[in-house]
């Protein structure tokens, strides 16, 4: 019996294999045989979770034709897999993938790493803060406060509590854009929010417009989804949106749904300006795309003085065409798993229908202790602490960065969590696995985008300061000269990391 549960496709493998080799691997680096770069190259996709463990791969000459490489060449880089335990074969079943005895799996997402790990790995791999204390103590000891009365009831709010929902939509309304609790519904986190949507509206081989680079969590849910991923690519920089390509791939495309993040876009820290949050409502709307707008971002503009722009459902009130997914993870603490979505009543009504068959509905203590938060004022005292926290971050970060690596090159946002930074010819996927081996963990490029894009990318995120982030800057710089000595890809991921 086959020991494979899934299969990676000649032409899919040959454009991630050569997107490793897009750009250089760095000054002074040495050039492997034929056979070992494509053996490292499949063990980085395998490492870093891009090429499922126990994946059946192509068969010699299929890939062979498909790299326009001999099959000798494959065959050789099969059997030296095979020797270093990254690849398992059996007659008349093919080849897999596989992970040598006792490494840890590798991991599909940005998982951050389990407490006892921190002691020796710099976790850049999580975008998320710690609490922000007191609020925290205080938002849950109020909840437990008013929780007596849910008590006797059977706890079962599919849409969310009512006074939340109210709550969410008094926020929406004071922002300007009158909202319903019958327009919100509470979610458990961004992420549960964002998995109702696509189950909704897009299902299996359904089209999704996304950017590129985007989210890498939401790209793998919708990939598991079973969604067929459209890139659009974005603008240099912090300029955002290309709008041409947007509805170039609208009209062309025809998705079903587009997802977009205007605020202090994750990974690059853009903001999109009123004009392009109006012109790509229009659009979407033209094509009879359902925009869906994450918003987990929006209050956390570092800078001071700073006026942001209207969200962009302001640019749809009714909320028939743009759906805002909202969420406490990012603006307050990730371990309150508090989303929600705002949509058109009808909209808000198939998405609870739905809902039954996934989750009942989203914690009541939770959604009271955000309740209390946002009802207190203890949600802007939380919101200005997390600021002021991401900032010294990001001040700190980018310091280091500079003065340790100051080929690479990135563009300060305004705000958010992350910086996005072009490695200076360095491949992000090597740069990801040498670095687990000196002790910092960061993701690669190709984590963000669609079918092996941005090679020479790695993210980093603002949640080391001080001491630590002069710390995982010269780790990085460490990482980086071992990649542009020839290393990295084989370099072992140390054994504190697990998926």
């Amino acid at each position: 019996m086959a020991q494979w549960t899934s299969a990676v496709g000649a032409a899919q493998l040959a454009r991630q294999l050569q997107a490793q080799q897009q750009r250089p691997a760095g000054p002074g680096s040495r050039r492997p045989p034929a056979y070992r770069a494509l053996a490292d190259g499949i063990r980085l996709l395998v490492l870093e979770g891009r090429v499922a463990v126990a994946a059946r791969l192509p068969a010699e000459r299929e890939l062979a034709l498909a790299l326009a490489v001999s099959r000798t060449t494959v065959a050789t880089a099969y059997e030296a897999l095979r020797a270093e335990g990254f690849l398992e074969s059996r007659r008349g079943a093919g080849s897999w993938t596989a992970v040598p005895a006792g490494s840890p799996l590798p991991s599909r997402g940005l998982e951050p790493l389990p407490p006892e790990a921190l002691g020796s790995m710099i976790d850049l791999g999580c975008a998320s803060l710690p609490a922000p204390e007191p609020w925290l103590t205080r938002a849950v000891q109020g909840a437990l406060e008013e929780l007596p009365p849910y008590a006797h009831t059977h706890g079962d709010y599919p849409a969310g509590l009512p006074a939340l929902r109210q709550m969410i939509a008094d926020r929406y309304t004071a922002d300007g854009i009158p909202t319903m609790p019958e327009q919100i519904m509470v979610t458990t986190g961004a992420m549960g929010a964002i998995d109702a949507i696509c189950h909704l509206f897009a299902g299996r081989g359904e089209r999704i417009a996304v950017e590129a680079p985007s989210y890498a969590n939401i790209l793998q849910l919708m990939r598991e989804a079973g969604a067929r991923l459209v890139p659009v690519p974005m603008e240099e920089g912090l300029a955002g949106w290309d709008l041409n390509r947007w509805r170039q791939v609208l009209r062309d495309a025809a998705p079903r749904l587009g997802y977009v993040v205007a605020d202090f876009h994750n990974p690059t820290g853009a903001l999109a300006d009123e004009e392009r949050r109006r012109a790509l409502v229009d659009a979407a709307r033209s094509a009879g795309t359902v925009l869906v707008v994450d918003e987990t971002m929006r209050e956390l503009h570092l800078d001071e003085d700073m006026t942001m722009p209207r969200p962009v459902c302001a640019f749809d009130p009714a909320g028939s065409t743009v759906l805002t997914v909202g969420s406490a993870s990012k603006a307050f603490w990730a371990g309150m798993r508090i989303g929600w979505v705002r949509a058109a009543p009808d909209v808000i009504r198939s998405l609870v229908a739905a809902r039954a068959y996934a989750d009942m509905g989203t914690p009541v203590l939770e959604q009271l202790a955000v309740n209390w938060l946002m009802r207190t004022g203890g949600w802007q005292e939380a919101v200005r602490l997390r600021r002021e926290q991401a900032r010294e971050n990001r001040d700190a970060l980018v310091t280091a960065v500079r003065r340790e690596l100051p080929e690479w090159e990135f563009s300060v946002p305004d705000g958010g969590l992350t910086l996005w930074v072009r490695t200076g010819g360095l491949s992000g996927s090597r740069l990801a696995v040498a670095g687990e081996g000196v002790g910092v963990r960061v993701p690669s490029g190709p984590r963000f985008g669609v079918g092996g894009a941005f090679e020479g990318y790695v993210r980093l995120p603002f949640t080391v300061g001080g001491p630590v982030a002069d710390e995982a800057a010269q780790r990085l710089a460490q990482a980086a000269r071992l990649v542009g000595a020839g290393g990295g890809a084989g370099v072992e991921a140390p054994r504190t990391f697990v998926a």
